[in-house]
C-alpha cells in the first residue's frame, strides 16, 4: 500500500462521530448490523433444518434477492424526492416486522419452507428502499473532509456486528435456545435503529426533485445518463455484477452446507468462521480509516477486490473450521478495503442531488444476477460438488474482476489527480466520478 499516505489533520477513525446526527446514524447501524449478523447464521441453519440440501438456501436467497433488485431503482428515486431519514425508518419497520413473523412462525413449529421464501421476499424489497437512502445520506451529514474517515468507521462497525459479534452470537443463541429467538432478537435490534434514526434532525429532498412522482422515469433516465457517461461507474457496476454472479450465491449456500455437512460443524463454528472474516475487515478499516485515498483509487480498489475474490477458493479447499477462518479473514479484510476506496471515490465524484439514483443503479446492476446465482448454485453443486463449485467461483470470479480494470477509460480519473496538487485529490477528482456494503 505505497500509494497511501497519512491522513491530514490528524483525522482519525472516530472523527465523523462528533456530528451529532452521524452518531446517531451509527448508533441504530451498529445495533441493526448486529442483528443483521445474527440473522445471517439464523436464516442458513432454518433453511437447512426445514430441508437438508442446497437448493432450501437457495430458494431463500433467490427470493430476498429477487425482491430487493425489483425495487431497487424505485428505492433510488424515493431517496432522492423524500426525507432520506425516513425512507429508512420505514423500510427498518417493514424488515423489522418480517424478521419477527419469521421467529413466531419458528418457534411455534409450523414453519414451512414457502412461507420462509416468502417472508425473504418482504425483507429484500425493505432493503431495496435502504441502502440508497443509506448511501445517499451519508455525504449529508458529513463534510468531504471527513469520508474516508466515515467510510472507513462504517466498514470498522459492519465486521465487527455484523461480521463478527453478530454471527457468533446467532450461533450461540441457536446452541443456547432456538433458531426462532434468534430471529426475535434479530427483530428487536431494528426498534434500536428505528429510535436512533427518529432521533436525527429533518431532512429534506432537492427542491428539484420535488413533484409529481409521474416524472419518476425522467429521473431514472438523467441518473442512467450519467452513470453512462463515466466508465469507473459503469464498468465497476458490470465487475461487480459478474464477479458477484459466480461467487455470492455459492458462498451463502454452500458455506454452510460445507460447514454442516463436510467438516460436521455445528451453528457454532459456522458463526465462528463469519466472526473471523469480520475481524478481518475490521484491520482493514483501522488501516484505511488512518490514510489518504489511494492516488492510484481505482487500481487500488481492483486489485485488494480481485485476491479478496481469489481467496474464496479456500473455502472450497478447507477441511477444518480454521481453515475457512483463514479464508475468510482475507477475503473480507481486502472486500473491505476496496469498498472503502469504492465509497469515497462515489461520494466525491458523483453529484449528491443525483447519490440516491447512481447508488441505486449500483446495487440494481451490482446485484442483478443475484438471484440467478442462488437458482444457479444447487444445480451445479449437484453435479461437480459444493467444494468444487467453490473452487470454480473463486478462480472465476477474481479473473473475471481484474480484467475490468483494462477497460478503456476506466483509470482515466486517476491520471487527471495525478497532475493535481497532492494535497487536495478531491478536487482532482470531481473533474470526472465493485460496491456497497
Amino acid at each position: 500500500m505505497s500509494n497511501v499516505s497519512i491522513a491530514p489533520g490528524g483525522a482519525g477513525l472516530f472523527s465523523p462521530l462528533r456530528i451529532r446526527d452521524f452518531r446517531r446514524l451509527w448508533t441504530g447501524m451498529t445495533v441493526s448490523l448486529l442483528g443483521d449478523g445474527i440473522f445471517l447464521v439464523a436464516v442458513a441453519w432454518q433453511a437447512y433444518d426445514l430441508s437438508n440440501a442446497p437448493t432450501a438456501l437457495a430458494l431463500v436467497g433467490v427470493a430476498m434477492t429477487g425482491t430487493q433488485v425489483a425495487f431497487l431503482l424505485a428505492g433510488g428515486i424515493v431517496s432522492d424526492r423524500l426525507d432520506r431519514r425516513r425512507v429508512m425508518v420505514a423500510a427498518d419497520v417493514l424488515r423489522g416486522l418480517s424478521v419477527a413473523v419469521l421467529g413466531l412462525l419458528s418457534l411455534s413449529g409450523v414453519l414451512e419452507l414457502w412461507e420462509m421464501v416468502i417472508i425473504a421476499g418482504v425483507y429484500g424489497a425493505g432493503s431495496a428502499f435502504f441502502g440508497p437512502a443509506f448511501d445517499a445520506i451519508v455525504p449529508e451529514l458529513v463534510p468531504a473532509d471527513l469520508l474516508q474517515q466515515a467510510n472507513s468507521l462504517d466498514q470498522f462497525v459492519r465486521p465487527a456486528t455484523w461480521g463478527l459479534a453478530g454471527p457468533a452470537l446467532g450461533g450461540w443463541i441457536i446452541s443456547a435456545w432456538s433458531v426462532g429467538g434468534a430471529f426475535l432478537a434479530d427483530s428487536a435490534t431494528f426498534v434500536v435503529s428505528i429510535v436512533a434514526l427518529l432521533g436525527m434532525g429533518h431532512r429534506t429532498a432537492f427542491a428539484s426533485e420535488r413533484g409529481d412522482l409521474s416524472i419518476a422515469i425522467r429521473d431514472v433516465r438523467e441518473g442512467f445518463r450519467y452513470v453512462r457517461s463515466h466508465v469507473w461507474l459503469w464498468g465497476t457496476f458490470l465487475a461487480a455484477t459478474i464477479a458477484y454472479l459466480m461467487f455470492w450465491g455459492p458462498v451463502e449456500v454452500l458455506l454452510p452446507f460445507v460447514v454442516r455437512n463436510g467438516m460436521g460443524g455445528r451453528a457454532r463454528d459456522f458463526g465462528f468462521i463469519l466472526a473471523v472474516g469480520g475481524m478481518g475487515a475490521i484491520f482493514a478499516a483501522i488501516v484505511m480509516g488512518s490514510r489518504r485515498q489511494p492516488r492510484r483509487h481505482i487500481t487500488f480498489i481492483y486489485a485488494v477486490w480481485t485476491v479478496s475474490t481469489l481467496a474464496i477458493v479456500g473455502y472450497g479447499l478447507a477441511r477444518y473450521p480454521w481453515q475457512a477462518m483463514m479464508a475468510a479473514f482475507v477475503f473480507n479484510a481486502l472486500e473491505a478495503a476496496g469498498t472503502i476506496v469504492w465509497a469515497t471515490t462515489k461520494q466525491r465524484m458523483v453529484p449528491n442531488r443525483l447519490l440516491g439514483r447512481v447508488s441505486s443503479f449500483d446495487w440494481f446492476i451490482s446485484i442483478g444476477l443475484l438471484p440467478l446465482s442462488f437458482a444457479l448454485t444447487g444445480p451445479v453443486a449437484a453435479a461437480i460438488g459444493a467444494r468444487t463449485t467453490l473452487v470454480v467461483a473463486g478462480l472465476v470470479g477474481g479473473l473475471a474482476t481484474f480484467a475490468f480494470l483494462f477497460l478503456p477509460g476506466m483509470r482515466s480519473t486517476e491520471r487527471r489527480a495525478a497532475k493535481g496538487p497532492r494535497e487536495s485529490p478531491a478536487l482532482a477528482l470531481q473533474s470526472t466520478g465493485r460496491t456497497n456494503e
